[in-house]
């Protein structure tokens, strides 16, 4: 095989219409037309009297006039740009950007599910509420809890629905004036405190070992009669479990506060651990991580929230009630603890039928298998990569993500993200960086449980070669990286806080494009 050349050996020819053989350039729509030109040819309206009541449009509408090919190219070279775990490896930590089987959108597209209306009459729903059922059965019975929220939108709203919930018992107690403490390691994702201060509480931080684990005494250290809870994530966001959960549990319900765990990680230990017997109050779940439900501009999400016995009470509405074989969905408070409404409706049905078709194509063997895959992939990475690059816990055995920090690139000239930008010259995209705070210049790494060995094969070839690149000295290859993408390195500081977000013609034209 020819040893690829290295890139101070290479130079990429210029061509004339900017694009780079398929990768086609693709410019603002509004770089392409004309706005005082239509695409399609219409004729002038008659005099008519205008229905709007003085709201009709006083202005053109300002858009560029494209013919129906022009438009169309547009934005599927658009859509080309963007990277999918249909596309390549995703390997984000603490993001879980696992395969969506097509089962699941065959699934979703159903009659019954794909074209129900939230106002319709429950009568003509029966299936639907039904599937709901089946769905909160599993996630009760995968978790060991005792009841599940499923109106929660994403991770953040069930978050935010789990503290509701701790806040609503506390009340309960009349104990409201004096627990406004919650307690949060300092590895926690950033929702976390978010969520608690937004509600009221005022977080305290809890520094975790150097073993990257939180401490029984730290935790026990911390807490008084003013505490309200603790929100621990559980693997944690060091890709670690969390060995003395049991303990931090028992202490934290002594000293009569509640524990939310952060479900993020449950795609590590689905069918292996029920945090219900950990000791778990409240914890939400990332469909889309755990259950393959589409992620991010595929959702809309769900993060359904599982609810202890000491919370169960005090779930919102709306919420599933069985009476015999008839389901119903009790839509107001009334003899209930409920905490209230926080959703129009109850959820997203089509990420419940996704969720659900996952969960039974797998059942409990499958889904315990999953998560042995998913640790074990990480954990393959971890030795793979161990002796080209540096980790805080390189020899501990990780969770569904490995760990690794920049100590190995020190001097070299070259930062971490340099070495995630070059990532994406090899087609793939760059893992989870400078996240958790905890560990300086940090890379998380997640493969998931759905690549192949081979896959991971490559991509540990690729990363190694970028290491070895760093340790030669090959500056040059990370600096200015990415060379191959559409766009090249952008000062991406500067985009998000001064993002120019109207079109302006240049002055005298049309400014020529550099290939």
């Amino acid at each position: 095989m020819t040893e690829r050349p290295r890139f101070s050996e290479t130079k990429l020819p210029r061509t004339f219409s900017g694009h780079r053989g398929l990768a086609h350039e693709t410019g603002l729509i509004f770089e392409h037309g004309r706005e005082d030109f239509s695409g399609v040819d219409i004729d002038p309206p008659q005099d008519f009297k205008p229905r709007l009541g003085g709201l009709e449009r006083q202005s053109p509408l300002g858009l560029p006039g494209l013919s129906e090919p022009e438009c169309l190219r547009h934005y599927v070279r658009l859509s080309k740009q963007n990277y999918a775990i249909d596309t390549g490896l995703y390997p984000l930590g603490s993001c879980t950007m696992k395969h969506n089987p097509r089962l699941n959108e065959k699934m979703a597209r159903l009659p019954g599910f794909a074209d129900i209306h939230p106002l319709q009459p429950l009568s003509t729903v029966r299936g639907a509420l039904e599937l709901m059922a089946d769905l909160s059965h599993w996630l009760v019975t995968l978790t060991g809890t005792e009841a599940v929220a499923l109106t929660p939108k994403a991770g953040a709203h069930g978050e935010m629905c789990g503290m509701m919930a701790i806040k609503a018992a506390i009340a309960a107690r009349g104990e409201a004036a004096t627990r406004k403490i919650v307690l949060a390691p300092e590895s926690a994702h950033g929702t976390n405190p978010a969520t608690a201060a937004s509600l009221g509480f005022t977080v305290r931080s809890i520094p975790a070992g150097e073993n990257g684990l939180v401490h029984p005494e730290t935790v026990a250290a911390a807490l008084g009669p003013d505490v309200a809870a603790i929100m621990l994530t559980n693997p944690n966001t060091c890709g670690l479990f969390e060995r003395d959960i049991v303990e931090i549990a028992r202490l934290v319900h002594e000293a009569g506060a509640y524990f939310y765990c952060d479900g993020a990680n449950f795609n590590a230990i689905v069918g292996k651990v029920r945090p219900g017997d950990l000791g778990v109050d409240a914890m939400h779940i990332n469909l889309h991580k755990t259950f393959s439900t589409p992620h991010g501009g595929g959702g809309p999400g769900a993060g359904p929230v599982v609810l202890s016995s000491r919370l169960a009470p005090f779930a919102p509405i709306p919420f599933l009630r069985r009476d015999g074989d008839k389901l119903t969905l009790v839509e107001d408070k009334e003899d209930t603890q409920s905490f209230g409404r926080m959703a129009a409706f109850h959820g997203q049905m089509g990420m419940f039928v996704r969720a659900l078709s996952y969960i039974l194509s797998h059942g409990g063997d499958g889904l315990a298998m999953a998560s042995e895959n998913a640790v074990l992939s990480a954990n393959y990475l971890r030795v793979c990569l161990k002796d080209v690059m540096s980790s805080p816990f390189a020899e501990r055995l990780c969770m569904h993500e490995v760990l690794f920090d920049d100590a190995w690139m020190k001097d070299s000239g070259v930062t971490v993200l340099d070495f995630a930008k070059a990532m994406i010259d090899e087609g793939i995209h760059p893992m989870t960086v400078y996240f958790p705070l905890v560990v300086h210049g940090a890379m998380l790494i997640e493969p998931t449980e759905s690549e192949s060995a081979a896959f991971l094969d490559m991509f540990v070839a690729t990363l190694r070669d970028l290491a070895f690149s760093v340790k030669n000295g090959e500056v040059e290859r990370f600096t200015g990286a990415p060379y191959y993408a559409p766009r090249t390195r952008l000062d991406e500081t500067t985009a998000a806080r001064k993002p120019v977000l109207t079109y302006k013609a240049p002055v005298g034209g049309r400014e020529p494009k550099e290939a």
